[in-house]
Order: structure tokens, then sequence, then C-alpha cells
């Protein structure tokens, strides 16, 4: 499987980076793993509804171009389905059993995904009602996604 996360922003912290590529590494036997950054836009405080569009909808133009054009389209958004983490790994493994080796997940900036984004996309997935950083997100989604992989394979991994 063919798994590219593409999400907004540039990842400062050591300690993401860090959690980041030790999974990575350990999904490298299960699959091959791309993560890609588009930058954001500068997003003031006080922003309107209008400015806040315009915001997603250039960050979702550099999403957009970077999806491959054959992927399975997962963004991740608060208001998509919860899955449990067994049900998510169910859901990777019918993927790739019916020929989806690629699967991008979209991790949007800030203010989250454009419109266009959300309608390219084949499935919203929701980690929570809360909100997380984006940055912080990449290291869950990894997370779950190497959980996935040792669930399908009936391999040990802590509950």
């Amino acid at each position: 499987m063919n798994i590219t996360v593409i999400s907004v922003g540039k990842l400062k912290e050591k300690y993401l980076k860090q959690g980041i590529e030790e999974y990575v590494k350990r999904l490298s036997g299960y699959a091959k793993i791309e993560i890609m950054e588009v930058p954001d836009e500068k997003a003031p405080e006080n922003l309107s509804k209008l400015e806040e569009e315009q915001i997603k909808q250039k960050e979702g133009e550099r999403i957009l171009a970077k999806i491959p054009g054959d992927a399975y389209v997962i963004a991740l958004a608060i208001e998509g389905k919860m899955k449990s983490s067994e049900q998510f790994a169910a859901d990777l493994d019918k993927l790739a059993t019916y020929g989806k080796s690629k699967v991008a997940f979209v991790i949007g900036g800030s203010l989250g995904l454009s419109k266009q984004v959300m309608k390219r996309a084949d499935e919203a997935l929701s980690f929570s009602k809360m909100t997380f950083p984006h940055q912080l997100m990449r290291l869950i989604l990894l997370e779950q996604i190497y959980r996935a992989f040792r669930i399908n394979r009936g391999e040990p991994y802590h509950k």
C-alpha cells in the first residue's frame, strides 16, 4: 500500500518530528509512506468569513495539486465519521483488498479544509470532536495507521 499524508504547514517541533520519524520507520515494513507539506497561509486572529474561505481555498489548491489522481482520499475533519481503531483497520484492509493501493490522507491548516478538498475526498474521518493542532494530527494519524496494520496482521500492540 502507498500512503501519502498531505498536511498544511511546516513541522517545527523537534519532538513531533522525532515521533513522526519513528512511526514512518515502523510503517516501512507495511507500506510506502510519503509525507508532503504544503505552505500555510498567514491567518491573523480577526478574519472575516470571506477571508477565512479565501485562505482555505489557497491552501486547498496546494493540497489538490499534491493528491495523486488515482488515490483514495481521506480528509481529516471534525465533521467526519468517527471510527474505532478496529473499524479504521478493517476499512484500510478493505481498501487494499479492493485495489485501492494508493491512499492519501489530508490534514488541513488551522482553519480546516476547503470545500474543493472536501469534494475531492472519498471520505471524511474524525479522530475526535476536539480540535488538535494540525502538526500533532500527523503524529496521531501515523500512529493509528501503524496500529491498523498491526491489527490487520494479528500482531501484538499495546491497547
